[in-house]
């Protein structure tokens, strides 16, 4: 491990109201007194106080660069469990750049993406999983993943890792310690202990993988295609949904040649809504190829919406609409409920298992319904966050994965009647493939990638 200082500007770079440049590592306070001069000259910030902050001048070649407080931590009371300083000057982008450049003169140099907050890791003051819980804060897109990162930060994730590594290695030494001792120690009736133990661990890992799922849904957002046949209301809708006029409605059927797409924050769900061009059979070889992307599309959405002018007929291009999301997660709005209807719900009822919601785009009603709808479809109704904890992390949930195949061999080699030492092989298996959620057990390479997604300064 590095263990120079190191040193990087730790807010965005832009004019501002403050910035601020943070440096970590042995030589921190020793780079700072060699840049910082208190008013009255008469302060060495290496002989203050840990966790005190100190107004003064950063100066290069006698002359003042800026006007700074200056936050000292001795470690290993730290983020990095080294010594920090951090910088506060005034936000410009030339200012914050020349003091920073002032530091790299004076002993530090430039760290690398998420440096910090790797040697946080490496000296033990966060694991792998809160580590990787900072940047999803930081790049949080709803307030849901916020809480969801916070909670994984708080070390919610490693308290059921660690409870479930706890209980694998009980059984494991039990089995070895009988093994080496036979004559103090009896595996006598000891599978059935083993057998309700692995059915506990295999629920909670089986909940977490299913939840993660909706771990995935709270981080990136859920992928909706709006689809129906022309002027059946799909711009419109998306542009209530946004709040603005995004997509050009007019009443001429096939406006919509291409897709839209926009970001929609829905009462603290995330929609990564698409609107398509309306599916109909055409000649219009513009159109039709808008047609053909439409449905590779909704192919491959997580939600299909799928909007219908209740004052129209259904015929064979419906037909075509409801054959392409049969197998999909969808919702069906009979939109224009405020004109005379020529398709009813009981219609519709008859030709899919789908959610029904009447709707008038226009005026703005069943909106309400549809969002109620889409919470019950991906969460189970109301998510609050309050005791769950999602895996949003795909490296997570695969090692949970590696985890379950190796205990449910454990159940297999119980069943077919193996012997003992066959158990502790995949039990071993499991334990490890979980320590790698919390960065037990995982290669330097797999770290240093984790980290360099991070932005700088972090």
């Amino acid at each position: 491990m590095k263990t120079d200082t190191i040193a990087a500007i730790a807010t965005g770079l832009s004019n501002a109201g403050i910035s601020m440049i943070r440096i970590s590592g042995e030589e921190a306070f020793a780079v700072i007194d060699r840049i910082y001069r208190s008013k009255k000259g008469d302060k060495i910030l290496s002989k203050e106080r840990s966790h005190t902050i100190h107004y003064g001048y950063i100066i290069e070649d006698d002359q003042v660069i800026d006007e700074v407080m200056v936050a000292i931590m001795r470690a290993p009371s730290t983020y990095t469990r080294e010594d920090i300083v951090e910088i506060d000057c005034h936000g410009g982008i030339v200012v914050t750049r020349k003091i920073l450049e002032t530091v790299l003169k004076n002993g530090a140099r430039l760290a690398e993406p998420g440096e910090f907050t790797k040697r946080a890791f490496l000296n033990g003051r966060i694991d792998l999983s809160q580590a990787e819980a900072v940047s999803d804060i930081i790049s949080a897109k709803n307030e849901l993943a916020l809480k969801n990162s916070v909670k994984q930060l708080r070390g919610k994730v490693r308290e059921v890792i660690l409870d479930l590594r706890e209980k694998i290695l009980r059984d494991i030494a039990f089995i070895e310690a009988a093994l080496d001792d036979p004559e103090h120690m009896t595996l006598d009736g000891f599978d059935q202990a083993l057998d309700s133990h692995l059915k506990e661990e295999i629920r909670v890992i089986e909940q977490l993988i299913k939840e993660s799922q909706n771990g995935r849904i709270i981080k990136e957002g859920i992928k909706t295609v709006i689809v129906g046949k022309p002027n059946a209301g799909k711009s419109s809708l998306l542009n209530t949904l946004v709040g603005e006029d995004r997509a050009i409605v007019t009443d001429i059927a096939g406006t919509t040649r291409d897709t839209l797409e926009e970001t929609i924050n829905l009462n603290g769900i995330l929609l990564h809504v698409i609107d398509t061009a309306g599916i109909r059979d055409t000649a219009d070889i513009i159109e039709k190829i808008g047609v053909e992307k439409a449905i590779r599309i909704t192919e491959d959405a997580d939600l299909v919406i799928y909007v219908l002018d209740s004052s129209t007929e259904l015929d064979q291009n419906d037909e075509v609409i409801l054959e392409l999301i049969n197998e999909k997660k969808a919702i069906l709005l009979l939109n224009k409920s405020d004109l005379p209807a020529k398709v009813t719900m009981d219609e519709l009822r008859k030709k899919t298992n789908h959610p029904l919601i009447s709707v008038s785009v226009k005026e703005h009603t069943g909106i309400e319904e549809l969002e109620q709808t889409i919470r019950e479809m991906f969460f189970q109704g109301e998510l609050t966050l309050q005791e769950d904890i999602y895996i949003t992390n795909e490296r997570h949930r695969v090692a949970l994965m590696q985890s379950l195949d190796s205990l449910k061999l454990v159940k297999q080699s119980m069943e077919a009647g193996m012997p003992e030492d066959f158990y502790s092989i995949d039990l071993m298996s499991a334990y490890e493939s979980l320590g790698k959620i919390i960065g037990e057990n995982v290669e330097e390479d797999l770290v240093n990638m984790i980290f360099k997604e991070f932005c700088m300064g972090k």
